[in-house]
């Protein structure tokens, strides 16, 4: 969502940089027509508009010298360990010399390291205490289903109780990042939570209702229910939302499911992405051996 400081970003980049505004329109149209998620486009088209306010010009007529001393203070300056502003403007940028047709301007920007950094997870006890922890069942329920289904943030309060398919234990996930649809089982456990929890609130349309009428609950709040819980349950791990669907992606991992399982669960374009959690998944170590004892194991127990 665009906050007043995009607007102006914007606004300003439309009225004093020469051929913004055509950009603009032209990059939106070609993301609607592609189906490419629009956030991804507004993500983008801010960093472009500050690189073209920084030099008063579209990108394409800066020089590669004067765009590496630009992306090198950004780099410097950054406090997040992510850098999220390095790395929006330079995947904004090479994004952009794509559309324009100068696929060499976008390769010879500077490549991203990736972070290495293993996220955090919270092991089944923690779990536990924070599913006890919210006063309301509308609460615990929400945040028991973004485990049990390793869900997004945003695909939570995206589902429709049309998405919730109870006699298939099915819940289907549509529209999400990389605009993809998918299915996810349905925990019996929470097939029981769900139900009892729609007997009593009886939501309309939306699984969960936000303050607004037919609106759906914001992900601002989900992360208020997050933070409450975490500091009722007195856990003293640096976690958020998120950190619900690292531990759904481990855990099962260590329940024995297959990475390509787990990738597809979750959704990834990439199985690179999901091997993460190979790093932080405790399994069992298996005594090297050969398969052919696997494959006659009565003949292997009367040796």
């Amino acid at each position: 969502m665009k906050t007043e400081k995009d607007f102006t970003v914007m606004g300003r980049a439309m009225a004093t940089v020469s051929g913004f505004d055509r950009v603009y329109h032209t990059l939106e149209q070609q993301v609607t027509l592609r189906g490419q998620a629009k956030s991804t486009f507004e993500n983008y088209i801010h960093r472009i508009a500050q690189v073209s306010l920084h030099f008063n010009r579209l990108p394409e007529e800066v020089s590669p010298d004067e765009l590496n001393e630009y992306l090198a203070s950004l780099a410097m300056s950054a406090i997040s360990p992510s850098r999220s502003a390095f790395k929006h403007s330079v995947y904004g940028l090479r994004y952009y010399y794509r559309y324009v047709g100068l696929p060499d301007r976008a390769i010879k920007l500077p490549s991203l390291k990736k972070d290495a950094k293993l996220p955090t997870i919270l092991n089944k006890s923690e779990l536990r205490l924070l599913f006890k922890a919210p006063a309301l069942l509308k609460h615990r329920v929400l945040l028991m289903l973004i485990y049990s289904a390793g869900l997004r943030s945003t695909e939570a309060i995206n589902l429709r109780i049309s998405d919730i398919d109870f006699e298939r234990r099915t819940i289907h996930i549509r529209r999400s990042k990389y605009n993809k649809d998918r299915m996810i089982p349905l925990s019996e456990y929470m097939a029981v939570g769900l139900a009892k929890y729609l007997a009593l609130e009886r939501p309309l349309t939306w699984l969960f209702n936000g303050k607004a009428l037919g609106s759906p609950y914001s992900a601002k709040a989900i992360s208020w229910v997050m933070r409450e819980a975490v500091k009722t349950a007195g856990i003293a791990k640096d976690v958020t939302v998120h950190t619900l669907r690292h531990s759904y992606a481990t855990h099962l991992i260590e329940d024995g499911l297959n990475i390509v399982t787990v990738k597809d669960l979750l959704g990834h374009s990439k199985i690179e992405t999901t091997m993460v959690y190979l790093h932080i998944a405790q399994c069992p170590l298996v005594k090297a051996h050969s398969p052919l004892d696997t494959l006659y194991p009565e003949a292997c127990k009367h040796k």
